[in-house]
C-alpha cells in the first residue's frame, strides 16, 4: 500500500509541476533555470548506441537505411545525421564512408557542384536510385555543418571546402527573401512557394546552433546571422499555443499562418524543435524565449508522463496517443534546460526501455541521450564540442 501511495504522490507532483511550467514564467526566469546546456563533457571510451546504430542501419558502403520502409529508402537527412554522429564519436572511418556514399549517390559525385537529392531507394522495377532530385535544406545544413566542424577537428581542408560550398548553396538556392521576415530558410529549392506572397516552412529544419556554427566558420558572409534571426522568429511566431507545427505558412508582411494541408499538426517533424532548443548553449540569445514559448510542451509531459504524439497547434489540444521512445529522448535536453531534472530522468528512462527502436527513434535517441551523457555540446557560436576528441585517438 505504501508503494501505491508513493506512486500516486509522484503523479500528483508531476501534474503540479506541469501546471507550474504552464504558468506565466518570465523569459529571464527561464534563462536562469537549468544548467544542462553548460554541463561538462564526459570522457567515455566508446559510444555503444552509435555502434548499434551502425550495425542496424548503416550499410558497409555508408548508406543510412530506413530499415523496414517499403522502398528501402535512404534520405539525405539520415546521411547528415550519420555524419554528425560519426564526428561526435571521433569515428573518422565511418565519417569518410558515409560522406563518400552521400557525395557519390546523392550529389552525382560532387557536393560543391549541387545540392544532394533528398530521396534514394528502390523504384518500381526494383532498381536502387535517386527517387526525387529535390533537396532537403535541413540535411544540407547538417551536412555542411558536419563538414566544416570535421575540417576544424581533423585538420582536413577538403572537408572545409565542401562544407563551405554546400553552405553557400543553402543560402543561394534554399533561402529566399520574404517581405517582412527577411532571408528565410525553405525546406528545399523547389515546391515551397505556393503563391506570390506565401512560403511554406518547416520549423524543425532550422536548428539555430547549426546555423550559427556555419556562420561562425563563414564569417565573411553576413547572411548567416540574418538567417539565424529569421529562423528564431519563425520558431516563436509559428507556435502561438506553445507547440511547434510540423509545417507552417508565411504570408508576406502578415506573418505565420496554420498549414491547411497538415491541419497545423505537431508530430514527427516538430519533435526536433524542442530537441534543438534544449541543446542550445545557455548563453544563446534565443534560448530563453524558446524555453518560455515551448513551456506548454514540458507542462504536458509533467501532466501525462510522456510527450504527445500529435497536437493541433491551433488549439493546443493533444491527440490520444503518447509519442514513442524517441519523443521522450528528444524531450530530455529541453526538460534539462528548464531545470526539470526529474522529468528529464523519467523521459530518459522511458527512452532507454525501448528494445528494438526503428531508424527515426534511434536518431532521436542518439541525439537526446548522447547529449545527456555529455558526449557533445554546442558552444554559443555553434561550434561543436565533443567528449571523444578530449579522450584522444581516432577510430
Amino acid at each position: 500500500m505504501t508503494s501505491v501511495l508513493r506512486c500516486l504522490a509522484g503523479v500528483i507532483a508531476m501534474a503540479a509541476l506541469g501546471v507550474a511550467l504552464a504558468a506565466n514564467t518570465s523569459a529571464g526566469e527561464l534563462a536562469a533555470q537549468g544548467e544542462g546546456a553548460s554541463a561538462p563533457l564526459v570522457c567515455q571510451p566508446s559510444w555503444p548506441r552509435w555502434d548499434a546504430f551502425k550495425r542496424g542501419f548503416v550499410s558497409k558502403d555508408g548508406r543510412v537505411i530506413d530499415v523496414g520502409s517499403a522502398d528501402e529508402r535512404t534520405v539525405s537527412e539520415g546521411q547528415s545525421y550519420g555524419l554528425f554522429f560519426a564526428l561526435v564519436a571521433n569515428d573518422r572511418a565511418s565519417f569518410d564512408t558515409i560522406l563518400h556514399w552521400t557525395e557519390d549517390k546523392l550529389a552525382a559525385g560532387d557536393l560543391t557542384a549541387r545540392l544532394p537529392a533528398w530521396l534514394w531507394g528502390r523504384d518500381a522495377s526494383g532498381a536502387l536510385r535517386v527517387l526525387d532530385t529535390n533537396a532537403a535544406s535541413d540535411a544540407d545544413l547538417w551536412i555542411a555543418y558536419a563538414l566544416l566542424e570535421a575540417g576544424r577537428a581533423w585538420g582536413e581542408r577538403s572537408y572545409t571546402a565542401r562544407g563551405a560550398a554546400l553552405a553557400r548553396r543553402v543560402l543561394d538556392e534554399e533561402s529566399p527573401m520574404a517581405p517582412g521576415l527577411g532571408l528565410t530558410l525553405l525546406p528545399g529549392p523547389a515546391g515551397f512557394h505556393p503563391s506570390a506572397d506565401v512560403w511554406r516552412v518547416n520549423p524543425s529544419y532550422a536548428p539555430l546552433q547549426v546555423i550559427r556554427g556555419i556562420g561562425a566558420r563563414l564569417a565573411d558572409d553576413a547572411r548567416w546571422p540574418r538567417l539565424a534571426a529569421s529562423s528564431a522568429r519563425m520558431l516563436i511566431d509559428s507556435a502561438p499555443r506553445g507547440f511547434s507545427p510540423d509545417w507552417a505558412l508565411y504570408r508576406a508582411n502578415h506573418g505565420f499562418e496554420p498549414d491547411g494541408d497538415t491541419q497545423a499538426e505537431s508530430a514527427y517533424n516538430a519533435i526536433r524543435v524542442y530537441l534543438w532548443a534544449g541543446m542550445l548553449a545557455s548563453s544563446d540569445d534565443a534560448r530563453a524565449g524558446l524555453l518560455q514559448r515551448f513551456a506548454p510542451f514540458a507542462a504536458y509531459i509533467g501532466e501525462h508522463g510522456a510527450p504527445p504524439e500529435r497536437v493541433d497547434t491551433r488549439t493546443g489540444r493533444a491527440g490520444p496517443n503518447d509519442g514513442n521512445a524517441g519523443f521522450s529522448a528528444a524531450a530530455v535536453p529541453f526538460l534539462t534546460a528548464l531545470g526539470e531534472t526529474r522529468l528529464a530522468d523519467a523521459q530518459a528512462a522511458r527512452a532507454q526501455a525501448e528494445t528494438a527502436p526503428g531508424y527515426y527513434t534511434s536518431v532521436l535517441t542518439l541525439f537526446g541521450l548522447g547529449w545527456r551523457e555529455g558526449r557533445y555540446r554546442f558552444a554559443a557560436d555553434g561550434a561543436l564540442q565533443t567528449a571523444a576528441s578530449q579522450c584522444g585517438g581516432i577510430r
